[in-house]
């Protein structure tokens, strides 16, 4: 039986969009509420009768959590333009060596607006 689970993460952080139009407000200094959701796909192993451990999940996600909460995301490599675009692939990149199951990352940074990001 294949299933997709998901997981939710959120963090503080502020940027500015260096490559927007002049006068843009994204361009000024600003912070988010970030809310990070982590989707695994897969068949669920018959003997655990589950996919994954969520504790799993969440054990692969703690270093970017601490890479990325309470931080400037321009100054951390590879986010120099920290689109949600950009932060879900660069999430991405990261957590599948640790999570091979991973099927989406999905950004949210405001309660309105976020990103899919399947991989490439």
């Amino acid at each position: 039986m294949k299933v997709e689970l998901t997981k939710q993460f959120s963090f503080e952080s502020a940027h500015s969009l260096p490559h927007v139009p002049a006068g843009h407000k994204c361009s000024r200094l600003h912070g988010h509420s970030f809310r990070i959701t982590v989707e695994v796909s897969g068949e669920i192993d018959e003997a655990m009768g589950w996919l994954i451990d969520y504790a799993a999940i969440k054990e692969a996600f703690e270093p970017l959590h601490a890479a990325l909460d309470h931080r400037y995301l321009n100054e951390i490599e590879g986010l120099e333009n920290p689109t949600s675009e950009i932060l879900s692939r660069w999430i991405w990149v990261r957590l599948k060596p640790a999570l091979p199951l991973l099927s989406a990352i999905t950004v949210h940074e405001t309660c309105t607006s976020g990103c899919v990001y399947r991989g490439e």
